[in-house]
């Protein structure tokens, strides 16, 4: 969720949203911003949660977005964590939208494993296309749309990863 940017819009438009982040502050701020847009929503629906500790049910959501979450990750078993949560509460039928920090499209200094520095002094975790199309097809996705990179001015390199769960 974060500062929840990418809510508002969806809250203006009067859809039931959700939220998880691990920041008590960052969930109360969004809290505040639902009760202004979307006074008829509940506050528990923006819950303090880890997304690998989502505790959302199996198969909740229709749409579930991740938007510049999951190259916070610190090591493979955590990234894989995060996205099976994800993937567990998305509906058969439903949409997985994920925004993510790659490789595709930009060369990083390598710390360990899948983590790299950026030019800007950040350490992230980043994906690479084999990755994602493996795990597209563990998790017995299918792709909505080809997977999309926007390099930003060499600063890093952001892959949008769009998935259905068959159902």
């Amino acid at each position: 969720m974060g500062g929840g940017r990418n809510l508002v819009y969806l809250l203006r438009q009067g859809y039931e949203v959700f939220g998880v982040d691990a920041s008590g502050e960052a969930v109360e701020y969004v809290r505040s911003v639902a009760a202004a847009l979307a006074p008829q929503l509940p506050a528990e629906n923006f819950r303090v949660e880890k997304i690998e500790a989502m505790s959302f049910p199996d198969g909740f959501a229709e749409v579930v977005v991740c938007n510049s979450v999951l190259h916070f990750a610190a090591d493979d078993r955590q990234f894989e964590s995060m996205v099976r949560s994800l993937w567990r509460v998305v509906r058969p039928g439903g949409l997985l939208f994920c925004r993510l920090g790659s490789t595709i499209g930009g060369t990083f200094e390598r710390v360990e494993g899948r983590r790299f520095l950026l030019p800007g002094g950040m350490e992230w975790y980043l994906v690479d296309e084999a990755l994602l199309m493996r795990l597209t097809s563990v998790l017995g996705g299918e792709l909505v749309d080809p997977l999309k990179t926007t390099v930003v001015q060499g600063a890093r390199c952001m892959t949008t990863w769009v998935m259905r769960k068959r159902g």
